[in-house]
């Protein structure tokens, strides 16, 4: 590791910026790439030899924009990211199933799929499939196995400071190294991360909180969890497991939730808890969230109800962390927020009234942009932001 302050860091810092330079640019010359950093011309000008000729960078032979009356010289040339310069992989092992994409560099997803699989009660076939669909995932984006440079995966449980097996509240997993068993399988370096961290790196950087240094991200899907920037900096708490937001008591006395405690956020605003709450359909099949979230963009009274209760009890919980962290934004991600006002009206209703009076405006809550891709994109951040060629995010 580098110290934070040395020349290396610096240098890797700066091809970051010149990547994502490139990659918001679409096609852009040197001197737009001065322009966007603010690094000189002859930082930006070794800076991209350097990356055409590690093949990260292609130089096309078109013209940047129309001819300017203005213009002598030669015009610039067109510097695009190389397609199969390299990439990582985002992995998101949610509950329930599993999204996998495949990016390159300056996290544009080239490659991205998700499957059904009870993730919770299936390791080997988990860490299996997601090693058969990699292969699958290069060959149709055109790259060659060893342009994979890292992977990140977002688990739907705490990543403890302290190194620990498998995650806490994935059933079958306690004994399983998550880093290390897919480092074996797939042959790159393998990062692990809180998926609700993850979802508010993702949406900090690529989502709707871009200019927001003081976030809370709700994430609301199978499980409920939370992930904090504060000062514009991710915070992770002093042992790592921050954002345990879905164990924030708000029904005590109530349902027994999975983690031993009683009333549990997850057990009034989880997706079982959701979907327990809807009658047994017709055909007699036992309801689940897709089911809730159908019905209550149908107008279904009961759906919505449930919906809306879930929000308010989500609200008394932010109410709490709002009095005290005093954040610019709540974005609201995961499956459920597709779930649209209902959700979204409960949840403003009962933080209006949780939160002190104040001469300055309650907190905004939107909803996400990046909806439940958030998690499994910033994944993909967290790869980038490991791997040996550019550090362009903050994880």
């Amino acid at each position: 590791m580098n110290a934070p302050g040395s020349l290396e860091t610096l240098r890797r810092r700066n091809r970051g910026l010149v990547l994502h330079a490139v990659q918001a640019g679409g096609a852009t010359s040197r001197v737009d790439i001065v322009r966007a950093t603010g690094l000189s011309r002859t930082t930006v000008s070794s800076l991209v030899n350097e990356l055409l000729a590690d093949g990260l960078l292609a130089e096309g032979t078109d013209r940047v924009g129309g001819p300017s009356p203005h213009q002598t010289g030669r015009p610039p040339t067109r510097l695009t990211l190389e397609p199969s310069g390299g990439a990582v992989l985002g992995i998101h092992l949610r509950h329930d199933g599993i999204r996998l994409a495949l990016a390159d560099l300056a996290g544009s997803v080239l490659a991205e799929v998700l499957v059904d699989l009870d993730v919770d009660h299936h390791a080997d076939a988990a860490l299996t499939y997601v090693e058969e669909t990699t292969n699958e995932l290069l060959a149709e984006a055109g790259l060659a196995r060893e342009r994979l440079l890292g992977a990140g995966v977002a688990v739907s449980s705490p990543v403890p400071t302290r190194p620990r097996h498998g995650p806490a509240l994935l059933t079958t997993w306690h004994d399983i190294d998550v880093a290390a068993a897919l480092g074996e399988r797939l042959g790159v370096p393998v990062q692990v991360g809180n998926d609700a961290n993850l979802g508010a790196t993702a949406e900090r950087f690529f989502g709707a909180a871009r200019t927001t240094r003081n976030l809370v991200y709700v994430m609301l899907a199978e499980g409920v969890g939370a992930g904090l920037f504060l000062d514009g900096r991710p915070y992770h708490g002093a042992k790592g497991v921050a954002g345990e937001f879905g164990h924030v008591v708000v029904a005590p006395g109530g349902r027994v939730c999975r983690c031993g405690n009683r009333g549990c956020l997850e057990t009034v605003a989880g997706a079982d808890a959701l979907a327990a709450a809807l009658p047994t359909r017709a055909d007699g099949r036992t309801p689940d969230l897709d089911d809730v979230l159908e019905a209550c963009r149908a107008g279904d009274p009961g759906a919505v109800r449930i919906v809306a209760d879930a929000g308010r009890a989500v609200g008394t919980a932010l109410a709490g962390v709002c009095t005290m962290l005093d954040p610019d934004l709540v974005v609201i991600g995961g499956r459920t927020a597709a779930a649209g006002a209902p959700l979204m009206g409960g949840i403003v209703e009962t933080l209006q009234r949780g939160v002190p009076p104040s001469d300055e405006s309650l907190v905004p809550v939107i909803a996400g942009e990046l909806g439940s891709r958030a998690e499994v994109l910033g994944a993909v951040a967290l790869a980038i932001a490991r791997s040996p060629l550019a550090v362009p995010v903050l994880v």
